[in-house]
């Protein structure tokens, strides 16, 4: 049986070499007929404690690693959503 793979946000990484993953899916509501949102984390395994919250990581199943951990992250699927940008203020006062 193929293992499950999932794409979401890190959300946390307080605990050590454990990140906990939000994914988000869509579903219609089975009267109305809206598409609505509906998200669920999971713990997943970080062994280096390389990703941050606001990344967007591909996670996939395992054997369970612990209590809640039964996921591990495999890759960062995209960076950051709000990183923030330094101006060097020096060259842009000097081209004035």
């Amino acid at each position: 049986m193929p293992k499950r793979i999932l794409i979401g946000t890190v959300v946390s990484d307080k605990t050590d070499k454990t990140v906990v993953v939000k994914v988000e899916r869509k579903v219609r509501h089975p009267l109305y007929g809206k598409i609505i949102r509906r998200s669920k984390k999971y713990h997943a395994h970080d062994e280096e404690n390389a990703y941050r919250p606001g990344e967007w990581v591909r996670i996939e199943e395992t054997k369970p690693i612990s209590k809640l951990k039964t996921w591990k992250v495999i890759d960062r699927v995209g960076g950051q959503a709000d990183v923030a940008i330094e101006a060097d203020l020096d060259v842009e006062a000097a081209g004035n």
